[in-house]
């Protein structure tokens, strides 16, 4: 993959799309690690605008209104499962505190997605055979 095939990441809701069912908006969600420690609420989703799919979490913690917050950008994939108020992920606190920092303003796109996918054991979204979450499987209201 070249940094001609990928698209800029960018936030839901600085596009013209919407979630489907706001039922499956996870956005302002707690985020709970494999521990069950809250790591913060989902700020806001990342798509790739090629495919207009949704590839990371940004999840806000700390700070106070608004001011001095952590973002930590987690892969979709690493969603074990969904709830109304949480959404679980197959990582601890400590490993997503010490992930890739995401910069839109990065040159190399396709450095970013490849290092965050590697540092979460993850395959990338472009991989042979990658499949892409089904977030319905994954959501405790519907068991």
């Amino acid at each position: 993959m070249t940094n001609a095939e990928v698209d800029t990441l960018v936030r839901l809701g600085d596009t013209d799309q919407t979630v489907a069912d706001r039922e499956s908006d996870i956005r302002g969600r707690q985020v709970v690690d494999k521990n069950n420690k809250h790591l913060g609420k989902i700020d806001a989703l990342l798509i790739d605008e090629k495919e207009q799919k949704i590839r990371f979490l940004e999840v806000a913690s700390g700070g106070f209104l608004g001011l001095g917050q952590a973002k930590s950008f987690i892969p979709v994939d690493a969603i074990t499962k969904i709830t109304d108020d949480e959404v679980h992920i197959n990582q601890t606190a400590e490993h997503v505190a010490a992930a890739p920092a995401y910069d839109p303003a990065l040159a190399d796109q396709v450095a970013f997605y490849t290092n965050t996918y590697g540092y979460y054991g993850m395959m990338p979204f472009w991989g042979m055979n990658y499949i892409y979450p089904n977030f319905a499987d994954r959501d405790s209201r519907r068991d």
